[in-house]
This record gives C-alpha cells, sequence and structure tokens, in this order.
C-alpha cells in the first residue's frame, strides 16, 4: 500500500474576504474529490483571505498511480483561473 500525499500553496487574488475565499476553496476541494476520489483538506493559511495551503491524499496499490493521480490533481489546479499555485510538494509514503 502506497499512500501519496500534496501540499498546494495557493493564492486567491480575487478574495476580498474570508467568505470568498470558503467558496473558492469549496468549489476546488468538491472538483478534486469528485473527479480523482481524494481527501483534501485545507491545512494551513486558515486566517488568510489570499493564501491557502491544501493537502490532498490518495491511497493505491503502487507508487506509480498514486503519482499520477495527484499530478493529474495538480493540473486540474492548474488550469482554474481562480486560484494560481505558488508552490506545490509531493511525496509518497
Amino acid at each position: 500500500m502506497v499512500v501519496g500525499v500534496c501540499t498546494v500553496e495557493l493564492l486567491i487574488a480575487g478574495s476580498q474576504s474570508l467568505k470568498d475565499k470558503r467558496q473558492v476553496l469549496h468549489s476546488v476541494k468538491d472538483r478534486l474529490h469528485g473527479k480523482f476520489n481524494l481527501s483534501v483538506a485545507e491545512v494551513d493559511g486558515q486566517d488568510l483571505w489570499q493564501k491557502a495551503v491544501l493537502g490532498m491524499a490518495c491511497v493505491a496499490n503502487e507508487g506509480s498511480h498514486a503519482s499520477q493521480v495527484l499530478e493529474q490533481a495538480l493540473n486540474m489546479i492548474k488550469s482554474m483561473p481562480v486560484v494560481e499555485v505558488v508552490r506545490t510538494r509531493l511525496e509518497l509514503l
């Protein structure tokens, strides 16, 4: 069993309040969970309006599959116009 873990630091430039940020993150998290069946949570920056750090986790039989799923999820996040990816970190456990 392999667990893939990915953290993604996001900039949400259009956010003017925590409510705006929550709406954007809720949409991002729902899309990731629905399309890739990932566990997703905001793990840092909860009090900041325009910054968020999401943690994603994937369990698979092979490391290559977990890595592929997380890379596809990252590509989907990068394609969203409402967020900008600042930094990513992917590791397999």
